[in-house]
């Protein structure tokens, strides 16, 4: 089996929507076009001192209608977990409708984006006018210099600041990556770890342009990684305790399934940073020699 072109960093990319079933189309068409460009150009056009409260407000406001249009049944548990922040929030990342369903928690926030997002037709737009950070995760020291010096800048002003620590969509398999716990143990900033799961059967961006209406999501809040363990704990050991942490709320039974990846469907993603859980040995390894077998040309 081929799988589909994988798209490359500083790519050119092309927004489709494909609903599923011939009422999804024509719902889609008459309603949900219109409100999702709707909602693009009015965060194009909001002021550039917005505060705080107005940005948090706006941004529920446009979620909420766009998770109602398209139906989501989205579970959310553990808010019990959220104190006054702001924190670091490092929640796992499945595809764009991640960011509608974080958008309902109660806590402003602003999000941190590859640079090419930044790009993208309408959608660039929106998301600079709003004030979200991007960065470039291939560039190691430049990316992290970004995250860091633009994160610290958002927490001062109290709004906390969403890092998907795996940096990429393909599925559960992805690791953590260290920048949120290093980020955070610099700013001296809380992180708050979320599992998320059943967002990549919203809208399968990149992988396909398919879109569903009424999807199951569970968005659930795990207890927050106090500034002072981030400052005293092992670092790699944090990462691993929350990354398993996480993974294993996602997984929960009766809860909707994450996305799995799978190189014969999805690519390698050979131009991005894509590590491997070790804890999926098997796609680790296989990961592995495929790596292995690019730099000696025998892929």
């Amino acid at each position: 089996m081929t799988p589909p072109p994988t798209p490359q960093p500083g790519e050119a990319v092309r927004l489709r929507f494909a609903p599923e079933g011939r009422a999804a189309r024509l719902r889609f068409a008459l309603q949900g076009r219109p409100l999702v460009w709707s909602a693009l150009r009015r965060a194009e056009r909001v002021s550039a001192d917005l505060n705080v409260q107005e940005r948090f407000h706006l941004q529920q406001e446009i979620s909420r209608q766009v998770l109602g249009h398209l139906g989501v049944q989205l579970d959310v548990r553990g808010l019990e977990n959220i104190g006054p922040g702001p924190y670091l929030i490092a929640p796992l990342h499945e595809g764009i409708a991640d960011v509608l369903c974080l958008l309902q928690l109660p806590l402003p926030m602003r999000f941190v984006a590859r640079r090419e997002i930044f790009g993208w037709p309408s959608v660039g737009a929106a998301i600079t006018r709003l004030g979200h950070l991007p960065i470039d995760p291939e560039h190691l020291l430049g990316g992290f210099r970004d995250l860091w010096r633009g994160t610290s800048a958002i927490l001062g002003g109290g709004e906390s600041v969403v890092v998907f620590p795996q940096g990429t969509v393909v599925g559960i398999q992805a690791d953590f990556q260290r920048g949120v716990f290093e980020v955070a143990r610099r700013v001296g900033a809380a992180i708050l770890p979320v599992a998320l799961s059943g967002t990549h059967r919203i809208w399968e961006h990149p992988f396909a342009p398919t879109l569903r209406y009424g999807q199951p999501v569970a968005l659930t809040v795990l207890p927050p990684i106090s500034a002072r363990t981030l400052q005293t704990a092992h670092l790699d050991t944090l990462r691993v305790q929350t990354r398993q942490a996480v993974k294993a709320a996602a997984l929960a039974p009766g809860l909707p399934p994450p996305r799995f990846f799978d190189p014969d469907r999805d690519g390698y993603w050979d131009g991005f940073r894509l590590v491997i859980d070790p804890d999926f040995s098997t796609l680790a390894a296989r990961m592995e020699r495929h790596r292995a077998a690019l730099l000696t040309g025998t892929a």
